[in-house]
């Protein structure tokens, strides 16, 4: 085995993540929630608030922007930093956002809640280890084509640095299917459970890539055990600069919500207070 610190042998109880008044890992479905990148201050502003009425623990927003195109939107950088750090003051709510290169470590970490290291640097090890020597929690998302235990050594490369602060993200593997963006692997889950203590969640936005296979799949994954989602949502997807065909619009997302609790509470999680009948009610 070369992981040992991310072992259940190491540790019998699950790992719970404190994110200031929120967690991951415990009974408590984690929900994570925003637009994949930060685009513009007002648009983002405007969709924190609204997260915030459905019961969201966290805002998520890329800031540096990782695109298989040169010539994509690649994030406002600090600029957008600054908006995540404001729509934390008028929400309340922390924020995760992803870091890409070590020089920028220090910076994320001094406006971001949890930093985020996304699959194409899954296994960039000097990264690895530069948010293993600092203190802010960590969201490893799953590479292209990782097996498992790659995944979780690549954990072990935090925490063998001081940092256990580790939530894991299974956003879908790269397959010979063609039809979804890649395959989200639902037995990465429980696989997960019986191998580690650390905490899972699931990203079924860029596992579906499709915005109305969100749903099904976010049910899914909570079925399955995950301690929490992350999901993309837009004001306005089609608008987006960065992945508005995955992105959920504010109703849509906003039913997705209502739609969790009753699977959420069936398999023990409880579930966001604050999202009850938001469709009804027009508050969307």
């Amino acid at each position: 085995m070369g992981y040992k610190l991310a072992s259940r042998k190491e540790k019998k109880d699950d790992t719970v993540i404190t994110v200031g008044n929120s967690s991951v890992g415990g009974k408590q479905l984690a929900i994570i929630a925003g637009p994949c990148a930060v685009e513009d201050r007002d648009l983002f502003i405007e969709a924190a608030v609204k997260l915030k009425k459905t019961g969201v623990q966290m805002l998520r927003g890329g800031a540096f922007k990782p695109r298989t195109s040169p010539y994509a939107f690649q994030g406002l950088a600090e600029e957008g930093l600054k908006i995540l750090a404001e729509a934390k003051r008028i929400t309340g709510l922390p924020v995760v956002t992803e870091v890409m290169d070590t020089r920028d470590v220090e910076l994320v970490a001094g406006y971001a809640d949890v930093i985020q290291i996304g699959s194409r640097n899954m296994q960039n090890f000097v990264l690895l280890k530069e948010v293993g020597r600092g203190d802010r929690p960590v969201l490893l998302k799953r590479g292209l084509a990782a097996t498992i235990e790659e995944w979780l050594m690549a954990a072990e490369y935090i925490m063998a640095e001081g940092n256990n602060q580790i939530i894991l993200c299974e956003r879908g593997i790269r397959t010979f299917e063609t039809h979804t963006r890649n395959t989200l692997d639902i037995s990465a889950i429980p696989a997960v459970k019986h191998l580690s203590h650390l905490p899972i969640i699931v990203d079924p936005s860029h596992a579906a890539g499709k915005w109305g296979m969100v749903a099904p799949l976010a049910k899914a994954a909570v079925a399955a055990g995950a301690d929490g989602l992350i999901i993309e949502v837009h004001p306005c997807p089609g608008e987006a600069l960065s992945d508005g065909g995955q992105s959920l619009n504010m109703v849509n997302f906003s039913l997705l919500m209502s739609q969790l609790r009753p699977v959420a509470e069936a398999v023990g999680r409880n579930c966001f207070d604050e999202a009850k009948n938001l469709v009804r009610q027009n508050i969307i």
